[in-house]
């Protein structure tokens, strides 16, 4: 059974229904894995990681461990700014500001992280103006 090309996955159906839907995917050989954040991540990156390399599954995920983990590449918030303009939330707060009050905001600054090992083994060449770009590059 072949994978249509123009099906997406989504890593959630993997979790839940077993291997079986991302190994078919996986066989067309023209297949890649984007994960979309998800709570259900943090408990199975390791799996997931281990999932992509297996296939040779060119990898995107959202948070730096899963390209410590053995992702090829990460795009997502940075966590550490998310946390500091929290902060600024929680010092309004305490100084009075109703939490109704203050405006909900989105991320403004975002990682790219590149695993040129995971790269390597994949057979895949990173461009250097990618390289340039990247916030941190794992050898």
């Amino acid at each position: 059974m072949a994978a249509p090309s123009d099906v997406i996955y989504s890593i959630d159906s993997y979790i839940r229904i077993g291997e079986r839907v991302l190994k078919i995917a996986a066989s067309s050989g023209e297949c890649g894995l984007i994960a979309l954040p998800s709570p259900i991540f943090v408990v199975n990156e390791q799996r997931i990681a281990d999932f992509a390399a297996k296939h040779r599954l060119p990898s995107v995920f959202h948070l730096p461990e899963f390209a410590q983990a053995g992702g090829l590449m990460v795009y997502g918030p940075d966590r550490a700014d998310l946390f500091r303009r929290a902060a600024t939330y929680v010092d309004k707060i305490l100084r009075g500001a109703n939490p109704s009050d203050l405006p909900v905001e989105q991320a403004t600054k975002f990682q790219l992280i590149i695993n040129l090992n995971t790269a390597k083994a994949l057979g895949l060449t990173v461009p250097q103006a990618i390289l340039a770009r990247a916030d941190e590059v794992i050898e």
